[in-house]
């Protein structure tokens, strides 16, 4: 896979919603499986979501359970991921990353971008 480049974060209240964009370059990106990743300041980061190349099956962190929904267009190379109810717990960095696995483990995505910032402010 290509490059994969996010779009879509900013800061909103508590309560919004936002959509995130992931568009990735090259012809094979129905072949990868795509998840979401976020890094709050002085934390780890952490898994979000992840979807299969088919997009039939999916994978949420609990923390974000019923309130995020990944989902992919193959025709336009892009995954997203649309974020309601949000927390300013769910303030962070947020990256979309690529893999020949269907994964929640970091280490399994070989292809990342470079992250845009979703800030929720209570």
């Amino acid at each position: 896979q290509g490059q994969l480049v996010e779009s879509g974060g900013g800061l909103v209240q508590a309560g919004a919603s936002l959509r995130l964009s992931c568009a990735a370059s090259g012809r094979t990106f129905a072949n990868y499986s795509m998840a979401w990743f976020r890094q709050a300041a002085g934390k780890e980061r952490e898994f979000v979501a992840a979807i299969t190349g088919s997009g039939i099956i999916t994978a949420y962190a609990d923390s974000v359970k019923g309130r995020f929904t990944i989902s992919r267009d193959n025709a336009k190379n892009t995954v997203y991921l649309q974020m309601n109810s949000l927390k300013p717990e769910d303030t962070a960095v947020y990256s979309c990353a690529a893999s020949r696995y269907y994964s929640r483990l970091q280490q399994d995505y070989a292809t990342w971008g470079q992250g845009t910032q979703v800030t929720v402010s209570s």
